[in-house]
């Protein structure tokens, strides 16, 4: 079993807490524009009160832990690896509600290069104490506006993980997907769900688009989220988002393997 002060420590070394890769200005950045409602940046939450941006860097500090001052403009940004460890039990504790009453769940992660195994291995979790892991609209064409202009992407699952795949790729299951900030995915989930008359998730897990756009639609989503995604922090504020983790999403894949560990054991999901 992982300890909690093993776990601090390893949120340290790996940088997924303490300073982190992500840059003060980048943070300042998203939350200028999402005070700005920038779709770019809301990821799909439509915010119940107007945010300024030092509403948001209030918030971001309680969260996150980054600096309230905003006088601090440059070099990276930081968070509290206290705060991320609260985030993991609270994570932790909705996975395990999910598991005593056996709820139909969704994943999905639009940072498939780092976070489809931590993902994956809460799938199998849930999957294997009868949870069922659902996967509507695979192959389903999704058009996203991204700074090149409008994409068609395709929806695949690898592991019981939503993901989309860049144009051109046509091996289902294989390989990584593309980096996404965008809600369309899992609108079209959903939609799909309730066109085939199966079964909705009462539990969305992910990060990006896939926790707003769920929350925003009244459905129960946590998720992962770095100092540059102030819009699961709003949405954990005005309700619609149950849990957020404050966590580097963009560091080494392996690296999330103890908070996967920690997760598993703190749900009772435990092989």
């Amino acid at each position: 079993m992982l300890s909690t002060g093993a776990l601090r420590a390893h949120l340290l070394a790996a940088r997924l807490a303490g300073p982190v890769a992500t840059s003060r200005e980048v943070s300042l950045r998203s939350y200028r524009l999402f005070a700005a409602r920038d779709p770019r940046v809301t990821l799909g939450l439509d915010p119940g009160r107007g945010w300024g941006e030092l509403d948001l860097l209030r918030l971001m500090a309680d969260k996150c832990g980054v600096s309230a001052d905003p006088a601090h403009v440059s070099g990276p940004d930081v968070i509290d690896p206290e705060r991320t460890l609260a985030g993991l039990d609270a994570f932790a504790g909705r996975l395990a509600d999910a598991a005593r009453r056996r709820v139909p769940v969704l994943f999905g992660t639009g940072h498939p290069h780092r976070l489809l195994g931590f993902y994956a291995a809460l799938a199998d979790a849930l999957s294997s104490v009868g949870c069922t892991v659902l996967t509507p609209a695979q192959g389903r064409c999704i058009d996203i506006t991204t700074r090149f202009g409008v994409r068609t992407y395709n929806l695949d699952y690898v592991g019981g993980v939503a993901l989309v795949r860049e144009p051109g790729v046509r091996v289902p299951g294989g390989g990584t997907g593309a980096h996404s900030h965008s809600p369309l995915p899992v609108r079209v989930v959903l939609g799909a769900a309730a066109s085939g008359r199966g079964p909705l998730p009462e539990l969305v897990v992910g990060d990006h688009g896939w926790v707003c756009g769920a929350g925003q639609l009244g459905i129960e989503a946590i998720g992962l989220a770095d100092t540059d995604d102030p819009a699961l922090f709003v949405g954990e504020a005005e309700g619609r988002v149950s849990a957020v983790v404050p966590v580097d999403d963009a560091v080494r894949s392996a690296y999330y393997l103890p908070l996967t560990r920690y997760v598993l054991n703190r749900a009772a999901l435990s092989q």
